[in-house]
């Protein structure tokens, strides 16, 4: 069932024919006018509780930003209701906080897959079914963090709901499990921690359409407890900027 007004989608507030193809999804909807500036001749078509939505053109292409908030349940919602409209290919950017003590604050991590420690996948796929990115996006964002220059990393992201069992797991009622997960995902060489791509993944599968994500790394909790180095970055303009990339490489490849 499409849960819809007269064609407006019930969450993103969004019509056939507002959005591309394409579309890029932050979480905080206050960076979508940040992302749009990439684009040309960009409006806002909606902003609806947390779902923000520009579209623009890049190379020509119909593009799209929404935002989708915090989190696996929102993400999804807006993943679910941007399909129903008419998009296709999705590229999420955000940030992360470091697991492996290679990745540092600045750093560009791009998700190949993603741990599924959060509920809002288990209500798609048993757990079983694993959380993958496209692999066609996770090329082209490979290729657009290359071009961009500066230290990137690609592989397994950990997903949580809770951003405070990350960051203070011992005090926790269930810390006996949140700290011997976490002692697994350092082992297991999971880049990093973030809360959407596990859920956005596995929909997509569901759904039948492409996704990637990329991310900038704001700091790296490991690091601070081995005592080196551990810069804190919250401009996320290079990630915008490999996922604009991306997206243009995309587009250039489809009209081939």
């Amino acid at each position: 069932m499409k849960y819809s007004h007269d064609g407006e989608q019930y969450h993103i507030g969004l019509r056939e024919g507002d959005v591309g193809k394409y579309v890029i999804l932050p979480g905080d909807p206050k960076r979508c006018k940040k992302i749009a500036e990439y684009f040309d001749d960009a409006k806002l078509v909606a902003d609806n509780r947390e779902y923000t939505t520009y579209t623009g053109y890049l190379n020509g292409e119909k593009v799209s930003v929404t935002s989708t908030g915090i989190g696996g349940p929102s993400a999804a919602i807006a993943l679910e209701e941007l399909v129903n409209v008419g998009a296709e290919t999705f590229i999420r950017v955000g940030t992360c906080g470091g697991i492996d003590i290679n990745v540092k604050g600045g750093d560009i991590v791009i998700a190949t897959g993603a741990v599924r420690m959060e509920g809002t996948s288990k209500e798609y796929a048993p757990i079983e079914f694993p959380a993958v990115a496209d692999i066609d996006i996770v090329n082209a964002l490979t290729s657009a963090a290359k071009a961009g220059g500066g230290e990137f990393h690609r592989g397994i992201v950990q997903c949580k709901d809770s951003f405070y069992g990350q960051h203070s797991p011992e005090r926790m009622p269930v810390s006996y499990e949140l700290c011997n997960k976490w002692e697994a995902w350092k082992r297991l060489g999971c880049l990093a921690s973030e809360m959407e791509s596990a859920a956005l993944f596995v929909v997509a599968s569901f759904l039948r359409v492409k996704i990637g994500s990329v991310f900038l790394t704001v700091a790296n909790q490991e690091r601070e407890k081995a005592g080196l180095e551990n810069p804190v970055v919250h401009d996320t303009d290079k990630a915008i900027r490999t996922a604009i990339e991306a997206i243009k490489i995309l587009i250039n490849e489809s009209k081939e």
